[in-house]
Formats: C-alpha cells, structure tokens, sequence
C-alpha cells in the first residue's frame, strides 16, 4: 500500500500558513490602497522608518524586502518621485546608496497605520490569546532566521554608516 503523502501534516501546516498569510495581505493590501500605496511601499516606508538614520543600503532593503536589487531600485525611484524617500550616498562606501524616508512618507505613513494596526489587531494578533502570540513570535522569528537569514540586514550600522539627515 503507498502512502497518501498529500494528507501529509506538514502540507497541512504549510498550506495554512500560505491562506493565513494570503487572506491577511489581501485585507492590509485594500487599507494600504486607500492611503495611496502598494503593500511593497508600505513595507518600504516601514523598514525605513524603523531603521537607524531612517534610512537602509539599497542592498539591505532588497534583504529586508525579498525583492531583487532591480526591483527595490524601481520602487524607490517611484517612491523617491512621489517624495516619499530619497537616495543618499554612503558616506563609507561611494558605490553604495541609501533609501530614507522623507517628512512626507513619514506623515503618508503615520496616517495609514491607524487603520493597518487596527486590522492586525481584528485580523490578527487579537485571535490569539498574549500566549499563543508570544510562541508564534517565536516560531515566525525561527522560521524567518532559517529561510531568511538577511532579512535583518542592516537593522544595525556603525555610527559612520548610518544616513544623515
């Protein structure tokens, strides 16, 4: 008798995961919209936001963000038209640039995360007890780090290469 690998709990664990994550990007993508920006410029202005100087390496947004060098360059050149972000050159390294986000996508941001928390709250963090929040932070940071070990790329710069304002 051959085993019915697709009834297999991992699959099950995967493929709820992916609808999890699908139906809660469809929900934050329609607020982001609503401000004016695509979920991958919100992310944009998030990671900057957060980030020391309020500002990351090309290089290490593209990490940070799962897209292609190619492909965070184009976002930051819409977002950087629309005045949201702008490049600055690194002051330890001439062939590196920074994105940082800008007064206005600072207040474009401030404005759309009311809304966005407001869903992570309905949809969900407060379907979890502070427990099972607690060990699926875990969990996710383990996942992350094992998939992804980049995508913490510069969350910590020498003072030297930091963005100045």
């Amino acid at each position: 008798m051959t085993e019915n690998l697709s009834d297999d709990p991992r699959i099950t664990a995967l493929g709820l995961f992916l609808e999890a994550h699908a139906g809660l990007t469809a929900r934050l993508a329609t607020q982001a919209t609503e401000h004016g920006l695509s979920m991958v410029e919100f992310e944009v202005l998030m990671r900057l936001a957060r980030s020391p100087g309020e500002g990351l390496r090309m290089s290490h947004l593209a990490a940070q963000t799962s897209l292609s060098t190619s492909g965070v360059t184009r976002v930051v050149d819409r977002m950087e038209r629309d005045g949201l972000v702008f490049r600055r050159a690194c002051p330890s390294d001439r062939r590196s640039w920074f994105a940082v986000v800008t007064e206005a996508g600072k207040r474009r941001l401030n404005e759309t995360l009311p809304g966005h928390l407001a869903l992570i709250e309905q949809w969900f963090t407060g379907q979890l007890t502070p427990t099972e929040l607690e060990q699926l932070l875990a969990g996710l940071r383990k996942l992350r780090d094992a998939v992804h070990p980049e995508a913490t790329a510069g969350s910590t710069l020498a003072p030297e290469d930091q963005p100045q304002s």
